[in-house]
Order: C-alpha cells, then structure tokens, then sequence
C-alpha cells in the first residue's frame, strides 16, 4: 500500500511520456497451462481455454493500458484451475522477458509478517494487544493512549513519517542511503498527530516500524531473526527474506519508479529498502506469495482467537475495502497489497472459494490515480469470480 505525501512517495499523476517505453516489448511470454508455483498441491490442469484466452487478453490490455514494463499474475482455484502466466519484460533496457520465477520486492504484504511475528508474541502471551505502545517504546507522542491494536489496525492517529517533507527529499536526494528505524520515525514524530486514538483510520507506515520496535524488544532478537523463526520457517517459506541493506536475489526484474525529485522515471532496482523496514522492505516470490496468502488468511500459525482478533475488520472510508490488524479484505479478497518505488505486489486469498491470486509488478508508477496493480486485479476477478471483485484497496501505502 503506498502512502501519500505530497509527491505521493510520491506523487499521483502517471507522467504521461512515462507510457510509450513501457508499452512496448516483446509479446507476451505464456507459462504452460499446468504450470504452477507450488507443484506440491497444485491443481492437475488448467482453468479451459475458453476462460484461460480471456484472461490472456484481458490481463495484456491492462498491462498495456496502464504501463507495466512487467507482470506474473497467479490464480489457483482448487475446482477450476490453475492460471499462470508472465508477460511483458523484466528489463526494458535489455528487453528480457519477465518470468514466474522472479524474485519481487513486496512492499506492504511486508507487513502481514510484522503483525504475524507480534501475534505469535500474543499467542505466547508476553503481550497483549490492548497494551499502550509506551509500555515497550519510549517517545510515542501520544503513546499512553495509542495501544498496539491501534497500531496494527492503523488507527494510531501518529502522523505518517513518509508524508514529511523532509523525509522525501532526504530519501529521494540519495535513495541507496541506509535508515534506521528511529531515523524514520523522527520524521514523524516531529508533527502534531492527526487524530485521537482509534477514532479515524490512516494509513501510516510509523505504525508498522513501532510494532518492529515492540518485537524487537519483547523477544530479544532483531526483527529480522524473529520473523524468519517464528514465522517464516513455520509457515516453510524458503525464498522470503528480510534484506539486510539493498541486496536482492537472482531472478528478479528490474524496478521503475518515478518517485523521483523531478518525477522522471528512472530504475530503482538497487534502492535500499532500509526506510520501510518492517512496513515494508521484505522480498518473496510467487511460490512464497502463494503459500502465504491462505496460511494469513485462515490463520494458520495462531490460535482461533488469536486469528479472530486479527479478522475484525473496520471501515476505512474506502467504499468495498474494511481493515483488521495488517490484512485487509477487499471484495471478498483477504490479504494485502504491497508497493515500493519500482514494484507492486497483490497477495489475497478468497476463503469460499479457497481461491489464491498473486500478482508481482515491476513499476509502482500510477495510473489514473490508481496503484498499477488494481485494474489488473481488478479485471482478473471479474472474469473468475464476478461475484467477488478486488476493488480499488486503501489508496495510500
């Protein structure tokens, strides 16, 4: 999900001339029917050619009409099928084609791990979700009335540090720098909050880099460490990490951006991630994506109570879209979507019909006001599941 300053981090209008070099490339690059990310419980066939040509074209005329360079969309719906497919290029310099395999900076889903490590510590009962942040974090503003579940429901009231003016010059001025996570929350700190605890929803990646802060403190090990054990290697994702500065591992394709200071489009590949932290700098894949959008979604790694805690979801002020604790439900569609400048990523499950869908983008850059990845969501479920369409989400990120 992307926040939104003044230039959007950082802006809200697609820069037009920004559409004719990612348009164009080679024709679209089709994995095999049965093809599938997790070959462990993936379906024996394909969605029918009938249903698998309209996603094809539908998918390429979005691709196109809004200005992915590329994109891997995977659709697993146990009674139907299997859909999965790369299209467009990795590289617009090269011109390589994108594919399944890659490697995609996830932005924001980023953030169901960092709710999920903080439950595990709930479920442990070493916290409690009605705990004022103050209790673990000194220098809150506010922070004897913000509880940790209005931090995770994004509730909090604290003023986004991404919106500061200052933070975006300071990150857009040498984007390969290193933060720190009290670098990043001075920015916001030094405003006023926004509203009082619980009354409004926003936004804010301040709250996601605080709950880091409350894992860290609680369990003794770097936020890193404790996602990858409590969370990661139960749920047997083997090819998600939490990078360390600006590293990325191969296959991935590049990024394009253009949350620049002059909104040139530029490639932002090799950006460190270090600024988002736990709201946002993690990596994973399709395999990866796949796997975690039903084990969030049903609750897999905590108790029931724990889960249903995590399900409440509330109004956002965005018509189809309601909010819980890190994972929202749009239309249906349980999960997050993620964004960070040069890629967007979609990770939603669709309990009834124990339907999985993954996109991975290579551009963040918006079309009509809208993150990349929505319209192509968007068209996806309504040809699959017209009765449960992924509507536009939470704009912000």
């Amino acid at each position: 999900m992307r926040h939104t300053p003044s230039r959007r981090l950082f802006t809200t209008a697609l820069v037009a001339s920004a559409l004719t070099p990612m348009t164009a490339g080679p024709a679209t690059a089709s994995a095999a029917d049965g093809d599938c990310a997790d070959r462990d419980h993936c379906p024996p066939h394909g969605l029918g050619p009938e249903l698998t040509a309209r996603l094809d074209e539908a998918i390429e005329n979005v691709r196109r009409q809004v200005g992915i360079p590329g994109l891997v969309v995977g659709l697993w719906i146990p009674r139907q099928g299997t859909y999965v497919r790369a299209t467009g290029v990795a590289d617009l310099t090269t011109g390589r084609p994108m594919t399944t395999d890659v490697f995609n900076r996830i932005g924001s889903v980023t953030k169901t791990f960092t709710v999920t490590a903080l439950l595990k510590l709930v479920d442990d009962r070493r916290i409690h979700l009605d705990d004022p942040i103050d209790t673990y974090v000194e220098g809150v503003p506010n922070g004897r009335r913000i509880t940790l579940r209005h931090l995770a429901e994004m509730r909090s009231g604290l003023f986004p540090y991404t919106s500061d003016p200052d933070f975006i010059h300071d990150l857009l001025s040498d984007p390969y720098r290193t933060f720190t996570p009290w670098q990043v929350l001075g920015y916001g700190f030094k405003h006023d909050n926004t509203f009082a605890p619980g009354t409004q929803f926003q936004y804010c990646n301040s709250n996601l880099v605080l709950l880091g802060l409350v894992i860290e403190r609680v369990s003794g090990q770097c936020a890193a460490d404790f996602i990858r054990n409590r969370v990661l290697r139960p749920a047997r994702l083997l090819d998600t990490l939490f990078p360390e500065g600006s590293e990325y591992p191969e296959p991935h394709a590049r990024g394009y951006t253009n949350q620049t200071l002059t909104g040139q489009v530029v490639d932002s590949t090799d950006w460190n991630p270090s600024w988002a932290w736990t709201a946002g700098a993690m990596i994973s894949n399709l395999h990866d994506l796949r796997r975690w959008a039903k084990i969030l979604a049903t609750g897999t790694l905590l108790t029931p109570q724990t889960q249903h805690e995590r399900l409440k979801m509330l109004p956002t002020g965005f018509p189809g879209t309601t909010y819980g604790l890190g994972i929202f439900d749009s239309g249906g569609w349980i999960g997050h979507n993620g964004s960070i400048p040069g890629y967007e990523t979609v990770t939603v499950y669709l309990p009834p019909q124990d339907a999985t869908l993954v996109l991975l983008l290579n551009t963040d850059i918006t079309y009509a006001g809208q993150e990349p990845s929505s319209p192509v969501a968007r068209a996806i479920t309504q040809i699959v599941t017209p009765s449960n369409v992924y509507d536009r989400p939470v704009p912000p990120r």
